[in-house]
């Protein structure tokens, strides 16, 4: 399978699942779970599958946050909330952010009842390979819910962490650390750079110490708001081809055509999310952590 073929059918259903980042029904799940502080939220939300670990384990898995960030956010929350708790919060909460993106007819389609299950079986064939891939495997461990909306977000959440982990790989392979990454996915201009900064509380000079060493590296120019150099767009491109590379085991066993039918079917789906404003951040809270 051409590999970019993993990479458009990540993209086009990835909306499905990212808007559980944003969305003020994960904040409010989790705060009717006991956890009120958002970052915390966020952080046990996702790290509940590996169940009650360390803040340690999560500045690992998580990788491109400021490990002091992860640590105040980590403290003390498997003392007020279990591990499962969480992870039903998520999903309940993910289930109330999509039935207000999608009406009542599109969850009961035919359409998504077929996507539900293309995805489910991209999903299950990641399952088989899940060495070296720790946040995809505690979520891959989890039950899948019965209704086709939630089936249709737990597979594309597998298959993201599938590609997040083998994304991790790459990076790590090329010696970037997790700043470095955000510093570099800043220089090509996908996102602002102080959206990456803040959003993952690093502090201003973290992130001028590591605009420094990659351009020691002869990856970024000199610029006030440095872009990539020849050399950084061709580090870019070997990290996103090796990830995309490592994802094609999820999509392989549908074949080019079914991952094109998956696309086709999803496009309106992941529409019908960025325009019920589910994937908009609130730039509010986009402040440095102590």
């Amino acid at each position: 399978m051409d590999p970019n073929v993993a990479r458009r059918t990540w993209r086009t259903l990835e909306p499905v699942h990212g808007m559980i980042y944003f969305v003020p029904e994960a904040e409010e799940h989790y705060a009717q779970a006991g956890l009120t502080h958002p970052r915390s939220g966020y952080f046990a939300s996702r790290a509940a599958a590996l169940g009650a670990v360390s803040p340690e384990v999560v500045v690992a898995t998580f990788f491109n946050f400021q490990p002091d960030l992860v640590r105040a956010a980590m403290a003390g929350v498997w003392d007020l909330v279990t591990p499962a708790v969480m992870v039903q919060a998520r999903l309940q909460a993910a289930d109330a952010a999509l039935r207000r993106a999608w009406p009542a007819e599109v969850l009961a389609s035919a359409e998504l009842a077929d996507a539900a299950a293309l995805a489910r079986r991209a999903a299950e064939a990641a399952c088989e390979h899940p060495e070296g891939r720790p946040l995809f495997a505690g979520h891959a461990a989890l039950p899948w819910p019965e209704e086709a909306h939630l089936v249709l977000w737990h597979a594309q959440t597998l298959l993201r962490e599938f590609r997040g982990d083998g994304h991790l790989a790459a990076l790590l392979a090329e010696d970037v650390n997790g700043i470095e990454a955000l510093v570099v996915h800043a220089a090509t201009g996908e996102a602002p750079a102080d959206f990456l900064r803040l959003s993952r509380a690093w502090p201003t000079a973290d992130w001028d110490a590591a605009v420094g060493r990659l351009r020691d590296r002869g990856w970024l120019t000199l610029d006030a708001e440095p872009t990539l150099t020849d050399a950084g767009a061709a580090h870019r491109r070997r990290v996103e081809d090796r990830t995309d590379e490592l994802a094609v085991a999820a999509y392989r066993p549908l074949g080019s055509d079914a991952c094109e039918r998956l696309r086709s079917l999803a496009r309106p789906l992941s529409r019908a999310v960025v325009d019920a404003g589910l994937l908009v951040p609130d730039l509010s809270r986009l402040q440095p952590e102590p």
